[in-house]
């Protein structure tokens, strides 16, 4: 019985992966002529069954600048850098996508302490900062056994204070992905899908218009009230958006 199911189950996934791969050749067959909308329809349906790819996304992104359509065509670039960040024809596209936006927002750069500090904590995930945290703590272990059965002074010496090293860089270690693993919970990117949003001071329609905001402006959601959510600009400022407005970038 369970060959079976196991059976049925490869079948299921093979003829899902055919026919996603059927129209991600029809979209393209159709984004070459010149058919962008039609091509755009045979990618969602792909993403309709749930498959996500960077070149899918990249794809999509292409055929929605081929249309003008500022916030999608971002959003997917967007999300295909969130699967390739290294790759130079999203980053590059993603650029001339932006230069279509009206928002002229500055960016506040990090300085002193907390830039170092951020850049050491990106250049990994919290998961990989975590394992190193591991092996350093299985190092001290190591380091410490060959202190206590040592009968050398020079090597009781090395032992000790290695494992002394050891066990100080597995807290920096932890430190870093315990850092890494809040900037990921806290990083919630939007992209403006409205062609204007008039941006609150409170998450109401009476309150004051804080600023406005147009299609394809990148935000940074900080909260969530009813239909409401708080954002956050590069400059700084904060305001209160509806939902209907953005669109969350999100994980897969």
């Amino acid at each position: 019985m369970k060959k079976v199911i196991y059976i049925f189950l490869v079948l299921i996934s093979t003829i899902a992966f055919a026919q996603n791969n059927t129209l991600f050749e029809q979209g393209n067959a159709l984004y070459n002529t010149g058919n962008f909308t039609e091509a755009i329809k045979k990618y969602e349906a792909i993403l309709g069954n749930e498959k996500h790819s960077a070149q899918l996304y990249y794809n999509l992104a292409n055929a929605n600048y081929k249309l003008n359509n500022i916030a999608p065509s971002i959003y997917y670039y967007e999300k295909a850098l969130q699967l390739s960040p290294n790759d130079k024809d999203i980053q590059n596209n993603l650029a001339f996508a932006k230069n279509m936006t009206i928002d002229a927002i500055d960016i506040v750069p990090e300085v002193g302490f907390s830039k170092v500090f951020k850049n050491i904590t990106n250049t990994m995930s919290y998961d990989r900062w975590a394992m190193a945290s591991v092996v350093l703590i299985i190092l001290f272990v190591l380091l410490f056994l060959i202190y206590y059965f040592s009968y050398t002074s020079v090597k009781k010496r090395l032992a000790f204070m290695g494992s002394l090293a050891s066990v100080f860089l597995a807290f920096i270690a932890l430190a870093f992905a315990f850092h890494k693993y809040n900037l990921v919970q806290l990083d919630k990117p939007a992209i403006v899908f409205a062609q204007e949003s008039q941006v609150k001071t409170e998450p109401n329609l009476r309150s004051e218009i804080a600023f406005k905001l147009h299609e394809g402006t990148k935000v940074q959601v900080l909260d969530t009230v009813n239909s409401w959510k708080k954002i956050k600009l590069t400059d700084g400022k904060t305001g209160w958006i509806p939902d209907e407005d953005i669109k969350l970038l999100g994980n897969f």
